[in-house]
């Protein structure tokens, strides 16, 4: 029989992502529509270690829909991943009669779930980062939002480089994945996008940007993913001097591309949630509710082809590893042959998927 939820914990961990309150304010809202009181962790698990919850009502989420950040705030909170200050954090949710966890956030948040869930209290995640880098979900809350931003943003410098006959090498947030990247890159007409998960000619690109700016091509755009923190940088200075060289050696200057490089940084994190990620985050805030209150724990909401379901953290967390190449030894000692060949024809089909689309977009990138 289902244990009985008289109340329950949210909180939103790690870095932020537009959505993140429309999620909160779906936890808050289907809790209370089945008779459950939430809680709010201030500053995600450090709120649970100093004991700063907060309740949450259905007018404390109201207006909340479509700000950005969280409200309930965030944090990277290393004393969680030390046992002591778990016990802290389990002794604040005893103390004050929490029968549940609902975590919102990344990769790292889903790991403090899994180690709350492994003593005692169910627990239950939902993906809210911009990167859209947690494999078993085809989109996560925020990544909807990020790339809009950069479009935006990108389109004006379109319209200069334009005018100015210039590149603007552009790097863009994603830590080690490249879906904000080559997402952006299609949907602003780029000539080139760096993605971590494919290969990059440096010297063709170049060569590209000189046969282009002979026909008659003015502005450039090349959008870098952050997996590569200097190399948008040394692209810009090579563009420029190698094409200012050639324009010297021609006596023609107008095959000098011209090349500024742009860093948006944390102006991808924020802006007004789109309507796609309030919706994906409702739904899957709800969700979240409906497992813990079935009962279930250690589990991560994912959308999946259109659709909302589960999969468990771990069997998420292995996945990841395996299509990121970063296992370690023993991780996937509890899963047996036919588990793990069903994680290897996702991920082929991922990254076949993924290639197929770089592949389009370097076809049309002219």
């Amino acid at each position: 029989m289902a244990q009985k939820f008289r109340k329950i914990c949210v909180l939103t961990s790690g870095g932020d992502a537009p959505g993140m309150n429309a999620a909160v304010r779906a936890v808050v809202r289907a809790a209370n529509a089945r008779g459950v009181e939430v809680m709010a962790s201030v500053g995600g698990y450090r709120g649970m270690i100093h004991d700063e919850l907060i309740p949450m009502t259905n007018r404390d989420v109201s207006n909340k829909i479509q700000l950005s950040g969280t409200f309930i705030y965030s944090d990277r909170c290393l004393e969680f991943k030390e046992e002591a200050g778990m016990q802290k954090a389990i002794a604040t949710l005893k103390k004050h009669e929490i029968d549940g966890v609902i975590a919102i956030g990344g990769d790292g948040t889903f790991r403090g779930a899994t180690d709350l869930s492994m003593r005692g209290i169910p627990t239950i995640g939902i993906p809210g980062t911009i990167d859209n880098d947690i494999t078993a979900s085809d989109n996560t809350i925020g990544f909807n939002t990020a790339m809009q931003s950069v479009v935006y943003d990108v389109d004006k410098l379109h319209d200069t480089c334009e005018s100015h006959a210039r590149c603007n090498v552009v790097e863009v947030m994603g830590r080690g994945a490249g879906d904000i990247t080559l997402n952006t890159a299609i949907a602003t007409g780029a000539v080139a996008c760096v993605i971590p998960e494919c290969p990059f000619d440096e010297d063709a690109c170049i060569e590209k940007i000189i046969r282009l700016r002979r026909e008659g091509k003015r502005g450039f755009i090349i959008i870098v993913s952050e997996a590569f923190p200097t190399l948008g940088q040394e692209l810009t200075k090579k563009i420029n001097d190698t094409t200012k060289e050639l324009a010297e050696k021609e006596g023609n200057d107008r095959l000098w591309v011209e090349t500024k490089f742009c860093r948006m940084a944390h102006i991808v994190r924020g802006g007004t949630p789109t309507l796609s990620d309030r919706v994906l985050a409702t739904k899957m805030g709800v969700r979240a509710v409906e497992e813990l209150l079935a009962g279930n724990s250690d589990l991560v909401v994912v959308e999946r082809a259109g659709e909302i379901t589960t999969c468990g953290i771990g069997w998420s967390q292995v996945l990841d590893r395996k299509y990121k190449g970063t296992l370690k030894p023993g991780m996937t000692d509890k899963y047996s042959a036919e588990e793990l060949a069903e994680m290897d024809k996702f991920i082929e089909a991922k990254k076949a998927e993924f290639a197929a689309t770089y592949a389009m977009f370097n076809e049309l990138a002219n």
